[in-house]
């Protein structure tokens, strides 16, 4: 039995040797990874410092050069700028100020592809199930008065809206183009919350509670329709290929996307409207009734998110429609090659069957 013993652990020895040697060729594969990312980053660096310098040698140039040249140049500096997104979407990339303060120097660079998929699938799914949350305990709390469970539920709101703030900066991080403006639409929710958390129950919080938890089950209804239209997007992304798969909702959509969001856009301005309304509400209460700070600052915080909501939505269609139509203009570009090709194969076999 003792033999058997020694003998398992002698196999076991030699195992943990070729552990060593594999260890050893990862760290050396892994310092070597490290001094190329390194590399590259310079790379990078001094390309786009070039870069910047020819942009404005270009701008001091005289009217009276070459025309057709110059513009040359500039189409050429746009294409590389792109080139050198794409170069450093593959690249760790350093914390924003933000998560500096929340997590430290702690790397949050996801480099490959399909991990960056699962990331931003994760965070919808996560909003998901926090608006599911969100509209059972809003929808309690409409029904039956009972003072901890009000505050169990603005605690979760406070919750969450810190947590997308950490989350969306992580994505920000690995290539998300979401504007800034979501990114602060969320501090100021998560201050919102805050300032509704230590709001005393009081005769004016009496008066707005129900319309509020009406506003957080609507909201939270609106946010389903987005993970239903984002879950198709991504999906879509993935399947076709397309590079920018870490946006988030509203964000890069082209013309197979228009109908879904054109159905979702009149929710949204419903909610926008209900955030109006809130404000409206709260300024009369400010004005009505003997209130704490807490009414005339929470009015004035709904005003903010309504306008910044609708400016930027506004601005964002435009934009998107315009690439859809530069969508169009490309796959028939595209099929118009793909028959001119084909006809070219049709009349070269043609020929060969002659022959």
């Amino acid at each position: 039995m003792l033999d058997q013993v020694v003998e398992e652990w002698d196999e076991l020895a030699l195992d943990f040797k070729q552990l060593e040697v594999d260890n050893k060729a990862y760290l050396q594969q892994l310092n070597e990874l490290t001094s190329i990312q390194k590399k590259c980053l310079n790379h990078i660096a001094h390309q786009r410092y070039r870069i910047g310098v020819l942009t404005k040698s270009l701008r001091d140039l005289k009217k009276t050069e070459d025309v057709a040249k110059i513009a040359e140049l500039k189409s050429n500096i746009m294409k590389r700028k792109a080139q050198l997104y794409d170069i450093e979407q593959t690249l760790p990339k350093p914390n924003g100020t933000y998560l500096k303060i929340i997590l430290g120097n702690v790397n949050v660079s996801i480099l490959d592809r399909d991990e960056k998929f699962k990331y931003k699938d994760e965070y919808e799914k996560f909003k998901l199930i926090l608006s599911i949350i969100g509209i059972v305990m809003a929808a309690l709390n409409f029904i039956v008065r009972f003072r901890p469970l009000e505050l169990s539920y603005i605690f979760l709101l406070v919750w969450y809206y810190c947590t997308l703030t950490i989350r969306e900066s992580i994505l920000k991080v690995n290539g998300s183009r979401i504007k800034g403006w979501w990114r602060l639409h969320h501090f100021l929710s998560t201050v919102a919350a805050g300032i509704l958390l230590i709001w005393p129950d009081n005769d004016t919080w009496s008066l707005f509670r129900n319309q509020f938890m009406v506003f957080n089950i609507y909201i939270s209804l609106v946010q389903y329709l987005q993970f239903r239209y984002q879950r198709g997007v991504l999906y879509r992304l993935k399947a076709l290929g397309e590079r920018h798969n870490m946006d988030i909702t509203i964000e890069g959509f082209h013309s197979w996307m228009w109908r879904g969001l054109s159905f979702l856009l009149p929710f949204l301005f419903i909610g926008y409207c209900f955030q109006f309304y809130n404000a409206y509400t709260l300024y009369v209460l400010s004005y009505s009734m003997v209130t704490t700070w807490h009414v005339p600052v929470l009015s004035l915080m709904f005003l903010i998110l309504f306008i910044g909501n609708t400016v930027t939505t506004i601005s964002v269609i435009p934009s998107k429609f315009h690439e859809r139509v530069k969508l169009q203009y490309r796959v028939m570009s595209q099929r118009l090659s793909s028959q001119l090709l084909n006809r070219e194969q049709t009349d070269d076999t043609d020929s060969n069957k002659q022959d």
